[in-house]
């Protein structure tokens, strides 16, 4: 018979591990106990978002359903912020940073008390790949479960969730909307518990952790106050002891061919560009081989199946309606898109466990493979002189795929925002927000705010935006984000300036600065390295370790 103790063991057998019991039968624990598995509960709950509000509630889910399962639930917290109440403030920055503090704080309970697996339950943006960074560095049997989305508010008979908001926000500023208007809607577009409703960032990567097998199929599109997902915390004691028995781990699940259905599952549903970001650094903490033009191969294959917002018309609320993610995984598998004979932590193959799946898309959420809203993907990879590592554009939803330009500069996101509102930006132009990477910001904040503005602007059709820094998922229309190398370490687009003409073709993946070699050479002669811009302690230590956005901006080293 399997030990499924064989970390915990170190703490509870033996003479000399009495103290150590005599602490644990402090919390209540048993003789019988101190032979059963510890299992942690990274239970990330939190009153500073809605995101999170109710992941207590699905957290002590989990607990019974470990306990029911025969083994020992130990459950212990972490952080989260929320990006959609700091956007467009100093404490944005902190936003990137809190992917890796979730991470080690994750590890680092695990490691310290010797436990034998992990349930994490999450909700917000960093959430997700936080938990899955560190499930990949500490490899113990574990599960993700999903806190779900929030349903989308309503107003004037029209669904409405913080993606209009941010709109809204530009519409005000120019004159197009009444303060009394903007109020309306700022009362009624987030309803209650979950997050963000659309195809954004926390959805795009509870369905990519989906399609890599690593969470119970079906659960990323279940609403937040569905009792379903209470069930699915409760199950998933019962999967986490299956693999406890069988002995199979993370990286047994999260292979190169299991993140590459992840990619797959993302390009197929519009999905946000930051998880580009994220699967590039659960692959690094997992010590899978993927590239960023790894993104840029499955891209060019996979159709873009969905109509979700922001690029298209409905939430994944919706999607659950419409049979849910493994309808759209289905579809890729039948089209050969997805690796079938990948290990998912049912102890089933991802083919097997789709076998079940009888529901067809219903070309309205879902479109048929064989009849897609485009024949590529939603994300693709630039590159140029521009971006020698590479950018990241979200085409999904915009028709947008070439423009060129004069450049309008701006060193900062507050900067470019202002300027946007007040006008100076006008058609036609190429908006560059620079010092704002992940070295520079430090913290890589994200733009909603100003993408916002250029909508509600009218200029969506007609200008460009491209940044070291990063957008929400919630962003659409022509916005180029993680230019690397950043503007911090002397990457292209520090040199810049105003009037300089920019291109950008989609079709041929370029982004190009329309200046001579020689007068690039001479325009970084005399640049210098700005020193960190941050006072905070964890944003300086977070800038002097991070690594380039082209590899997932990760800080465990390259």
């Amino acid at each position: 018979m399997a030990i499924l103790n064989k970390k915990s063991r170190v703490v509870t057998q033996g003479d000399d591990r009495a103290a150590a019991r005599s602490m644990l039968r402090a919390t209540g624990l048993t003789d019988e106990d101190m032979n059963k598995p510890f299992i942690g509960i990274a239970n990330l709950a939190s009153d500073v978002t809605p995101c999170n509000v109710h992941l207590d509630r699905i957290a002590q889910k989990t607990k019974t359903g470990v306990r029911k399962s025969g083994m020992v639930p130990m459950m212990f917290g972490t952080i989260t912020i929320s990006d959609g109440i700091s956007m467009g403030t100093e404490g944005m920055k902190a936003s990137l940073v809190t992917r890796e503090i979730i991470a080690d704080s994750i590890e680092a309970v695990v490691f310290g008390e010797s436990l034998d697996g992990l349930l994490a339950v999450g909700a917000c943006d960093k959430n997700m790949p936080g938990i899955m960074m560190a499930m990949g560095r500490l490899n113990v049997p574990s599960i993700f479960v999903y806190g779900g989305a929030i349903l989308p508010g309503n107003h004037n008979g029209e669904d409405i969730n913080v993606q209009d908001m941010f709109e809204a926000v530009g519409k005000y500023s120019r004159g197009d909307m009444t303060l009394k208007e903007l109020i309306e809607m700022e009362k009624v577009a987030c309803p209650g518990e979950g997050a963000c409703s659309g195809m954004f960032t926390a959805n795009t990567m509870a369905s990519a952790i989906e399609a890599m097998g690593m969470a119970i199929p079906g659960a990323s599109s279940i609403p937040a106050v569905d009792p379903r997902n209470e069930e699915v915390a409760l199950k998933s004691g019962e999967y986490l002891l299956d693999l406890l028995k069988n002995d199979i781990k993370p990286r047994d699940i999260m292979t190169k061919n299991a993140f590459e259905n992840a990619i797959t599952a993302v390009l197929a549903m519009g999905g946000s560009t930051n998880a580009v970001l994220h699967l590039l650094a659960m692959a690094h903490e997992s010590e899978v081989d993927l590239d960023i033009e790894d993104f840029n191969r499955l891209s060019d294959k996979t159709p873009y199946i969905t109509d979700l917002r922001p690029g298209g018309k409905y939430v994944m609320s919706d999607v659950d309606k419409s049979g849910g993610v493994p309808v759209i995984l289905k579809e890729l598998l039948d089209a050969g898109l997805l690796h079938g004979d990948e290990l998912t932590i049912t102890g089933k193959t991802m083919a097997e466990n789709l076998s079940e799946v009888t529901t067809k898309p219903d070309s309205k959420v879902i479109y048929p493979h064989t009849s897609p809203r485009s024949d590529t993907g939603g994300l693709i990879i630039l590159k140029g002189n521009l971006a020698p590592e590479g950018a990241v554009f979200k085409v999904a939803g915009t028709k947008h795929v070439e423009h060129k330009g004069p450049a309008k500069v701006y060193n900062g996101e507050r900067e470019a925002f202002n300027a946007i509102t007040s006008g100076e930006v006008v058609d036609g132009d190429v908006v560059i927000i620079r010092y704002e990477g992940p070295k520079g910001g430090p913290g890589m904040q994200e733009m909603l705010a100003v993408t916002g503005a250029i909508m509600g602007a009218g200029l969506g059709d007609s200008t460009m935006l491209i940044t070291d820094g990063r957008f929400s998922g919630a962003t659409r229309g022509p916005s180029i984000g993680h230019v690397a190398p950043e503007a911090a370490v002397g990457g292209t687009i520090a040199f810049v300036e105003n009037g300089d003409i920019i291109s950008m073709d989609a079709s041929t993946k370029q982004l190009t600065l329309h200046i001579s070699d020689e007068e690039l050479k001479k325009r970084k002669s005399i640049w210098k390295t700005p020193p960190i811009n941050a006072k905070n302690a964890f944003l300086r230590k977070y800038a002097k370790l991070v690594s380039s956005a082209s590899i997932g901006a990760v800080t465990s080293g390259e």
